[in-house]
């Protein structure tokens, strides 16, 4: 487990990215949020913080696929993938499912969450049909990244490394999977109450 987090510089300056990114994603939806409760204040963080990923990160990723492979890109961001990579070396060269669901995120995802972000500042009427899309996006995302992967035993996950595996696959990647959850079981639970008092008022009517 010693060499497992041995970090060398490539690691150190990928979380100082993705630490910065996580700042600057808390700040923004905090100001965002300013007055409201401290749940919508959180989801507005981190809806700024995913759409960051996606645009930032995922866009950079696009970026050099379509151009070449990460793996002979250089610079801060391919330094990031390719440390990925070390988990998942699907990332580092052209693999065509990982490309076509990332272009889907970028774009699909990203403007999604820009949109929810409007639609809960602005208090709009559409804010959990977006917040469902998202999430729905999302869910099938990381389904279509590992799925298929799996079906044919991992070849390219690094599953032996504590890292590698516990950290950059299943926490990072989880991530994506219980957050867009628990907004799905918000939306629910708002779509929910909308009904039963839609519903009482009708009753006091007849």
């Amino acid at each position: 487990m010693g060499e497992d987090w041995a970090l060398g510089p490539a690691v150190g300056s990928s979380l100082l990215l993705c630490s910065a990114l996580l700042a600057a994603g808390c700040a923004l939806g905090l100001r965002l949020g300013r007055g409201r409760s401290a749940v919508e204040r959180g989801v507005l963080a981190w809806l700024c913080y995913d759409a960051l990923v996606h645009f930032v990160l995922e866009g950079a990723f696009v970026y050099l696929s379509v151009l070449g492979n990460v793996a002979d890109s250089r610079g801060l961001i391919a330094s990031l993938w390719k440390e990925y990579g070390k988990a998942d070396a699907r990332w580092l060269y052209f693999d065509s499912t990982i490309v076509s669901v990332e272009i889907l995120t970028v774009v699909l995802d990203g403007l999604l969450a820009l949109v929810l972000i409007y639609a809960i500042v602005k208090e709009k009427y559409y804010r959990h049909f977006i917040q469902i899309t998202l999430c729905v996006c999302e869910l099938y995302g990381g389904w279509m990244t590992f799925f298929p992967e799996w079906l044919v035993g991992s070849p390219n996950l690094n599953t032996e490394s504590y890292l590698y595996f516990w950290v950059y696959l299943v926490f990072f990647n989880g991530l994506w999977v219980l957050i867009p959850g628990l907004l799905l079981w918000q939306s629910w639970r708002e779509l929910k109450e909308t009904y039963c008092q839609g519903a009482n008022l009708e009753k006091k009517h007849l």
